[in-house]
């Protein structure tokens, strides 16, 4: 089929004419001695505040996909701060390192900055793996913790061999619009019509003047993933967590680069959910059947309940 947003505008590195959900502010910040500005969501609790809520995004997606759990979270009293992060979305991306630590320490400052001293969190794949260390970090401000088929429940690097830059930045210059939309349906068992939205995103970047920039990105943040496993944090996380986990998720980072008889054993999201249920010592799984990678998106309404219910037990 021939691309279906062949005609629509191009869009540049900081996705300036990308609609989102709510207003959007701006954190100055810097990330390994760089400038940066991080790009955020701040959404009012309706009718009585409960609290603070801050949403982590997964590496392809940024804080926009968090809008039905934003509403169902200001609706149910909470204040939601939905950042882009550093190197994703509508944030700057500086060519650096990237480290979670260093992206839990500019979320911190973020918070800091808007004076709030305690949140719970909300991580989603990637996002997951920023979420446990955010909250291996800064246990004082984190008073519970939600991973939503979060990446990172096994170690990648003892499989995955190392991949170098120009090797990554090559396969991702060469991804088109059929080959991203393909890599994106992996991750939901039901394609719906709404996630279109996201090779529309991806499509008109890959049109626009900064692609080879914003591929860069996504490689320097690909070796955080590969590099930084948070698996061993687990057992470190004492604030109450919820694991809401798709059991339909198959999802292996980095599974190109994997050999297939290892491939196979990974990315079992049922089995790596149960084991963290297990390894995390206040934690609680909720396996969602009818789910995959991304169940705030595929199934709103469960998983707003069930974070929801999580939130507001004493």
């Amino acid at each position: 089929p021939a691309s279906l947003y062949a005609d629509a505008a191009p869009l540049d590195l900081r996705l300036s004419k990308w609609p989102y959900p709510y207003p959007l502010k701006e954190f100055k910040t810097s990330l390994q001695g760089q400038s940066a500005s991080m790009i955020y969501m701040d959404v009012a609790a309706l009718g009585k505040a409960k609290g603070v809520v801050v949403l982590f995004h997964g590496k392809n997606f940024s804080s926009d996909y968090w809008a039905p759990t934003i509403a169902g979270l200001s609706k149910a009293g909470y204040r939601v701060i939905a950042p882009d992060q550093i190197g994703f979305g509508k944030s700057s991306k500086p060519d650096v390192e990237y480290h979670f630590d260093d992206l839990a320490a500019n979320t911190q400052a973020l918070l800091k900055s808007l004076n709030i001293q305690r949140v719970s969190v909300i991580a989603n794949s990637m996002g997951g793996m920023l979420g446990i260390r955010f909250a291996r970090l800064y246990p004082q401000t984190v008073q519970k913790l939600v991973l939503e088929n979060p990446l990172g429940l096994e170690d990648y690097s003892k499989d995955i061999p190392p991949q170098q830059n120009d090797n990554l930045l090559k396969l991702e210059m060469a991804q088109t619009e059929i080959s991203y939309r393909k890599f994106l349906q992996s991750y939901f068992p039901v394609f719906k019509p709404e996630y279109e939205r996201f090779v529309e995103l991806y499509t008109r970047v890959k049109n626009g003047p900064d692609y080879k920039q914003y591929s860069y990105a996504s490689v320097l943040t690909y070796q955080m993933i590969a590099s930084q496993p948070t698996v061993q944090d687990l057992p470190g996380l004492k604030m109450p967590t919820l694991l809401v986990i798709g059991q339909k998720d198959r999802t292996v980072f980095g599974r190109r680069f994997a050999p297939p008889e290892a491939v196979k054993a990974l990315g079992n999201f049922p089995e790596l959910g149960k084991k963290a249920a297990q390894t995390i010592p206040n934690a609680r799984l909720v396996p969602i059947d009818q789910a995959g990678h991304v169940p705030h998106l595929e199934v709103p309404e469960i998983f707003n309940q069930a974070v929801i219910d999580f939130l507001s037990e004493k």
